[in-house]
C-alpha cells in the first residue's frame, strides 16, 4: 500500500482471523463444564469474540454454577478443556484456514517482517487450533491469554518479544491483525497499529469503528506497508 510504513513485526490473532475452527472450541469449553459439573455450558450466551480464554472460563462458570470459580476450579478446567480441544480439532468437519493467510504470511516474511501471534487463547489452545492446518511453522513466538486474561497486556507482551527478535522496535513499529473491535482496542491501547480484517462475526465498518487503522475484508487484500 503506497504511503504507509512497512511494520518491523506483525502479530496475528487466531480465530476467524487465521482459522475457522467449526466450533471445536465452544464444543470444547462445552465438553469442559458438562464432564465436571453435568452443565453443558454455552459460552457464546456468556461471552463475546475476542475475549481471552480466562475471561470466557470465569464469565461462564459465574452464569451456570452462580458463584465466582477458585483458581482450582479454572486450572481443572481448562485441563479438561484442553484435553477435549485436542481430539475435536482434527474430526471438526468444518475447519479451515481463511483466504490469504499463506499468501501473506509469505510476503511479509520474504519483507523481513517478524512474524507471531497474539491470541486471547491459552497457549496450549492457540498451538492446538493451527496444528490440522500445520501453521505453526510460521509464527516462532506469541502471546496468549495464558500470559494475562487482559488482551492490552498480553499485546503488550508479544510486543516486547518482538522487540527481543528485532533488536528493539517501537509499538508504533508493530501492526497487529485481528477480527473484532476487541482487538482493535487492545492495540491502540499499547500504541500499535491495529489492521482489521472482516472475516469474523464484524464487518469492515465495525472494525472502523473500533479503531482500525487498516481495515481489509479478508487477508487475501494487499496489506499495508507490504
Amino acid at each position: 500500500m503506497s504511503g504507509v510504513a512497512r511494520p518491523a513485526a506483525v502479530l496475528f490473532d487466531i480465530d476467524e482471523t487465521l482459522v475457522h475452527t467449526g466450533g471445536s472450541g465452544a464444543r470444547s469449553w462445552a465438553a469442559a463444564f458438562d464432564q465436571i459439573y453435568g452443565i453443558p455450558a454455552d459460552i457464546g450466551a456468556h461471552s463475546s469474540a475476542g475475549e481471552t480464554d480466562p475471561q470466557v472460563a470465569e464469565a461462564t462458570f459465574r452464569a451456570a454454577i452462580g458463584r465466582p470459580p477458585t483458581r482450582a476450579e479454572l486450572l481443572a478446567l481448562y485441563a479438561r478443556y484442553l484435553a477435549h480441544l485436542a481430539d475435536d480439532i482434527w474430526v471438526s468437519k468444518d475447519y479451515h484456514v481463511l483466504p490469504g493467510v499463506h499468501e501473506t504470511v509469505g510476503s511479509l516474511e520474504r519483507a523481513g517482517v517478524v512474524v507471531g501471534l497474539v491470541s486471547g487463547a491459552m497457549e496450549g489452545a492457540a498451538r492446538t487450533k493451527l496444528m490440522p492446518a500445520d501453521l505453526n511453522r510460521l509464527f516462532i513466538f506469541g502471546a496468549y491469554g495464558s500470559d494475562s486474561p487482559d488482551r492490552a497486556e498480553l499485546t503488550r507482551a508479544a510486543i516486547t518479544k518482538a522487540g527481543f527478535l528485532t533488536g528493539g522496535l517501537q509499538a508504533g513499529d508493530v501492526y497487529v491483525v485481528g477480527d473484532t473491535p476487541h482487538d482493535m482496542e487492545a492495540t491502540l491501547a499499547v500504541g500499535a497499529v491495529p489492521v482489521g480484517v472482516a472475516t469474523g462475526h464484524y464487518p469492515v465498518e465495525a472494525l472502523r469503528e473500533a479503531g482500525g487503522v487498516h481495515v481489509l475484508e479478508s487477508l487475501e487484500a494487499p496489506f499495508p506497508g507490504v
